[in-house]
């Protein structure tokens, strides 16, 4: 009898364990994440490599441009037009080129933080398992959790084991 009652006693309180429940402030991880911060400012100075480069194409073209306009009083009129249509066909082309790099660009670092992202979750998830718990929750704007604890809060565990493996 004994015996019995230390048993259920055992089953009683393992039935009342509470579920292990984390979360993380996502806008905090992403901002703090080293290779989020270094993907970014990578891209950063690929824009505006990109951005100093439509600058001078355009200004290029703006000279030719005003060059074409001083020639085009000396030309007949049928000359005049033949060439300022292909000005305006070559005008055409360098804005598709370079929107074209525009969106190449827009692409590849859509790729690399959607790369990212998916590291992160991973990263949570084999945290979550290591550590026993059942649920880490997404917080932060547009998470899910309105209210937690700061003992329940996983953010700074979290970038810290990421930036850690980000330097190895």
């Amino acid at each position: 009898m004994k015996n019995f009652i230390v048993i259920f006693a055992l089953a009683l309180l393992a039935s009342c364990q509470q579920e292990k429940i984390g979360y993380v402030d996502n806008v905090k991880l992403m901002d703090e994440y080293q290779q989020k911060i270094d993907v970014e400012s990578k891209f950063k100075v690929k824009a505006d490599a990109l951005a100093k480069k439509r600058d001078s194409i355009s200004q290029a073209f703006q000279i030719e441009a005003q060059a074409f306009q001083a020639k085009a009083q000396s030309m007949s009129q049928t000359k005049a037009q033949e060439e300022y249509a292909a000005m305006q066909q070559k005008g055409q082309i360098i804005g598709q080129q370079l929107q074209q790099q525009d969106q190449q660009l827009q692409i590849e670092g859509q790729t690399e933080m959607d790369s990212i992202v998916s590291k992160v979750k991973e990263e949570i998830k084999a945290y979550g398992k290591s550590n026993g718990y059942s649920y880490i929750l997404g917080g932060g704007d547009g998470g899910s959790v309105l209210y937690g604890t700061e003992a329940n809060d996983l953010t700074d565990e979290i970038v810290k084991l990421l930036n850690d493996k980000y330097k190895k």
